[in-house]
């Protein structure tokens, strides 16, 4: 098995004739916590958005596990194990959160979202779920329907419901956004627990967050990779500091 697990090579988005992202090439290696930085304007969001096949690439290729999914749509490379957290994640307001949990679960299994099967079928699936949303820190909300929760606890919903699809690897946008300090502390953590024995990718303005969980860093700068590395090197390079601190907004 390959040291990486996802593999970009040349990847361009033009927009007739706007360039948000212009050839990058990203390995990604199995079991890292990998952030993608950069300042406002840097074409992170777009990158983001063509590795998790929400916008189809002008160029280059992706290659997750070896396989060529440049092609394949969100859905498809879903299936595979590579899963966009927070925004794949079924939440929906008016089930609780042990039934939102559930119904991730029956989706890994290919099957609708019902409840009339054998009582063993569902005590299994409610096993499973209660695992996740005690792995996420939320038991106590089973009950509560989505549209009740905090901010800071339906991202912790989003994770259990994206854990219950047991991904190869996450991809996170920006999951600490808007988030005061007690939920970006929990959210960080749950970020680490959830990285155990899998690969995250992720979008994040926070850089103490990135200092704290990341082991490899890519940042890019007017579409175009400026430099990676762990986050002491990146930190302490000059041309990052002129990105975020002197102009870098293309």
């Amino acid at each position: 098995m390959s040291e990486h697990v996802l593999e970009v090579s040349g990847l361009t988005k033009d927009f007739r004739g706007f360039v948000a992202v212009n050839d990058v090439s990203i390995s990604v290696k199995r079991g890292a916590i990998h952030a993608l930085i950069g300042p406002n304007g840097a074409g992170k969001t777009t990158c983001f958005n063509l590795l998790t096949k929400f916008l189809k690439p002008t160029a280059g290729s992706i290659r997750y596990n070896g396989k060529d999914v440049t092609d394949k749509g969100p859905d498809a490379i879903a299936r595979m194990g590579l899963v966009r957290s927070f925004q794949i994640s079924a939440v929906f307001n008016t089930l609780t959160v042990r039934e939102n949990v559930m119904l991730a679960v029956q989706r890994l299994r290919g099957e609708s979202f019902d409840f009339w099967r054998s009582k063993s079928t569902l005590n299994e699936k409610r096993e499973k779920a209660e695992a996740q949303i005690e792995a996420v820190g939320i038991s106590r909300l089973a009950d509560t329907p989505a549209g009740e929760l905090s901010y800071g606890h339906r991202r912790a919903l989003e994770i259990a419901t994206t854990l219950a699809l047991e991904p190869d690897v996450i991809l996170l946008d920006e999951p600490t956004a808007g988030m005061g300090i007690e939920d970006v502390e929990r959210i960080t953590n749950l970020i680490s627990e959830a990285a155990k024995g899998r690969t995250v990718l992720m979008v994040e303005h926070n850089l103490g967050i990135v200092s704290q969980i990341s082991t490899d860093v890519t940042v890019l700068a007017r579409g175009r990779i400026l430099t990676e590395g762990d986050y002491a090197s990146i930190s302490a390079n000059p041309e990052v500091i002129e990105a975020y601190l002197g102009g870098g907004h293309g």
